[in-house]
């Protein structure tokens, strides 16, 4: 697991859009290009891992349980994130995740598009945040 330190540096990005696939379970399945750079991880080291490796500590447990209710139900989620870098740095995304469903109707995966959080968005949500966390220890 990733070591994050006290001070950790925040990583802009400022072009492109990141994507990526999961199976029904949050395991990757697909990563681009923009996805591997931003996150600092290989395309190998991101296949059929769980989603969550990139989950910062300072997000909130909520903010995923809720995602998970929505997506489950068959819905589309958009929200903030904060991810975890594989070097300790981290970096805000604005995420559209939508399920993937097969003829049946049966949800069999999960396709996330996410592009540069604005500075206003993340200073709106840091606050917020913090007080999530706060209530859940």
């Amino acid at each position: 697991m990733n070591k994050v330190t006290p001070i950790d540096e925040e990583f802009p990005f400022e072009e492109g859009t990141i994507i990526s696939q999961t199976d029904e379970k949050g395991n990757i399945t697909y990563a681009n290009r923009a996805f591997c750079k931003i996150s600092g991880y290989t395309v190998d080291e991101l296949l059929n891992k769980p989603h969550n490796i990139l989950r910062h500590p300072d997000m909130p447990k909520t903010i995923f349980e809720k995602m998970w209710s929505t997506l489950q139900s068959g819905q589309a989620w958009n929200g903030l994130i904060k991810n975890l870098r594989k070097d300790g740095r981290y970096y805000w995304v604005d995420t559209e995740i939508l399920p993937i469903k097969d003829s049946n109707n049966t949800i069999t995966g999960y396709i996330a598009v996410r592009r540069a959080a604005s500075p206003k968005d993340i200073e709106e949500n840091k606050e917020t945040y913090r007080k999530m966390l706060e209530t859940e220890k």
